[in-house]
């Protein structure tokens, strides 16, 4: 994505001004004049995307000699059944099928248009085109912009793939170990402490999204508050570490890290257990509500920072506890003995759904969560207590 905005709320004077930016094409991004009449050359182009890193195709826009767009930006005539018309090239043309995003931008009048195709990274690679089957993938080249890869070839695609994934546990362990490293300074340990950590990142990360000089602006941009808590607190300094930027704080004895890369990689690592009396017994404590309020504010801020990058391909979400076993989980009125060591829960989202479904997604981690802890959420009130949050939060 290449917008500062939900992709779904894009308006035609979004895309007019977005053109007089004169991005040129590149690696993630296409000019089309017309929706091409040559079906194949146009499923190419969506294929290729999708086998690359993706990307996004903008269509009734011209572009000139230098690839970047021509004006006068007015689009091309409306007609209401484009959509179906993609998305039929895609089905008869692309194997297996590459699943976009679509967004028919229409001027107040109701005559011009854009079309604005966004393609995600696929997991489902290599999606072959046409009845040769050929897999392509996005160079950025002005000369060729689509490159084909020959069948002999294709295990090198795939070997692309877990490279990236390979990346992707790479750019994990070395952010986790950077909160580890900084209670080491303080003389302290995480050791037999109860720490969250929740990551969200690239499914499969091929290069860096953005510079890491442009990190502090955008964790500022990027950072959610609420009355109860922001996740990257300007109080502190940021910490530089290699491709990315922590926030370290310890505000009341509580010490979080959050950790933004160039990758696209968010972390926010919290211990989140302290002493409390509990039935005339001291123990250790966990609340649901504070994972909630951590939750949302990360839910928030991981949404703005990939809006920021402009990245629309497959995510890769984690929320994990460790050290639980016999703590006391409080939820409301709701308390329970904790019988897991740990509790662990992975997730494939997309950035549209963080925009469009950030509620329900919420609402599933959490109650899984809260059940793996020991207790019976209340899937009403849970979903109320979320809601109060997200009001909350910006």
């Amino acid at each position: 994505m290449f917008f500062d905005k939900p992709f779904h709320a894009l308006t035609f004077n979004d895309v007019v001004a977005f053109c007089r930016r004169q991005l040129p094409e590149g690696k993630q991004l296409d000019y089309k004049y017309m929706l091409p009449k040559n079906h194949e050359k146009f499923a190419k182009t969506i294929a290729s995307f999708a086998n690359a890193m993706g990307g996004t195709i903008i269509v009734g826009v011209q572009d000139d000699k230098n690839d970047k767009p021509c004006p006068p930006f007015t689009g091309i005539a409306y007609h209401e059944k484009v959509r179906n018309s993609i998305e039929d090239i895609i089905q008869v043309y692309i194997d297996p099928i590459v699943f976009v995003d679509i967004n028919v931008c229409v001027n107040a009048r109701g005559d011009r248009m854009f079309i604005v195709i966004n393609i995600p990274q696929s997991n489902l690679t290599p999606h072959l085109v046409g009845k040769s089957k050929r897999a392509y993938i996005r160079t950025g080249q002005s000369s060729r912009p689509e490159a084909i890869v020959h069948p002999e070839k294709l295990p090198w695609l795939l070997d692309h793939r877990r490279k990236s994934e390979r990346l992707r546990h790479i750019l994990y362990d070395k952010a986790e170990s950077h909160f580890d490293n900084y209670l080491k300074t303080m003389n302290l340990s995480s050791e037999g402490q109860t720490t969250c950590t929740i990551s969200i990142m690239p499914l499969y990360p091929e290069e860096p999204l953005t510079g890491y000089k442009q990190l502090p602006e955008i964790i500022k941009f990027s950072s959610a508050r609420a009355p109860w808590g922001i996740l990257a607190d300007p109080e502190f300094p940021l910490q530089p570490v290699q491709d990315g930027a922590a926030v370290i704080s310890n505000k009341r004895g509580i010490y979080r890290m959050t950790e933004f890369n160039s990758y696209g990689l968010v972390m926010s690592k919290q211990i989140i257990t302290q002493e409390e009396i509990v039935n005339g017994h001291s123990a250790k404590i966990v609340h649901i509500e504070r994972l909630a309020q951590n939750l949302t504010l990360f839910m928030c801020t991981a949404r703005k920072f990939l809006t920021r990058l402009s990245f629309g391909g497959p995510l890769y979400f984690r929320f994990k506890i460790n050290n639980t076993r016999a703590l006391r989980a409080l939820l409301g009125k709701q308390q329970a003995t904790v019988l897991e060591d740990y509790v662990r829960m992975d997730r494939n989202l997309s950035l549209t759904e963080l925009e469009m479904q950030t509620p329900k997604i919420l609402e599933d981690i959490l109650h899984e969560a809260a059940w793996s802890l020991g207790l019976q959420p209340d899937g009403k009130e849970l979903k109320n207590l979320l809601a109060q949050y997200l009001q909350e939060a910006h």
